[in-house]
């Protein structure tokens, strides 16, 4: 492992400068820039200094990191089915990511758990049947079909429920990740 280039990458990251992060572990400059191009190495204290400036436990820093899966199968996703419906959740680990997708379906008279208010947007997409987006916070309702679709700031309270009598499946993402 290139140690050095490893502490580069995570240091770019973090948008930190060559000269903060030496600062911040009350390094020279010099030094650090010679340990990123690994002309020299750290001492395991040193390096534990540099991790917690980085935000980054030893043992994670020497994990390797798996490249960003694109694609992802029916083999992939995480399925948690309930009495009255099924989460699946399209991309797995996706609370990682800046954005999280699920498809939910709702038996008739089936309602999502209410989501609470944070910062952040949905979009929804109906693929089948109706549902109901019920903002408790602003006592409203919008009533969607198959083909309807929804976007929305995270502020207020609010859940899905299918009043049809029919089956209903929806895609549902958020940015952050809340489910």
């Amino acid at each position: 492992m290139e140690i050095g280039n490893r502490i580069k990458q995570l240091r770019t990251r973090k948008g930190l400068t060559l000269e903060e992060l030496a600062d911040r572990c009350e390094l020279s400059k010099g030094f650090l820039s010679q340990l990123e191009r690994d002309l020299t190495s750290p001492s395991i204290s040193t390096l534990e200094d540099i991790c917690e400036v980085l935000g980054i436990s030893l043992s994670n820093f020497f994990k390797k990191e798996e490249d960003d899966k694109l694609i992802f199968k029916k083999d992939d996703f995480y399925i948690k089915e309930n009495e009255d419906s099924m989460i699946t959740w399209l991309v797995p680990n996706a609370q990682k990511n800046e954005m999280e997708p699920i498809m939910y379906d709702l038996s008739p008279g089936a309602k999502t758990s209410e989501v609470e208010p944070y910062e952040g947007e949905e979009f929804g997409y109906v693929l089948r049947g109706n549902v109901t987006l019920v903002n408790v916070t602003r006592n409203e309702s919008y009533h969607l079909k198959r083909g309807d679709t929804f976007y929305m700031k995270g502020m207020d309270t609010h859940y899905l429920i299918n009043e049809s009598d029919h089956d209903s499946r929806f895609i549902w993402i958020t940015t952050p990740p809340v489910f």
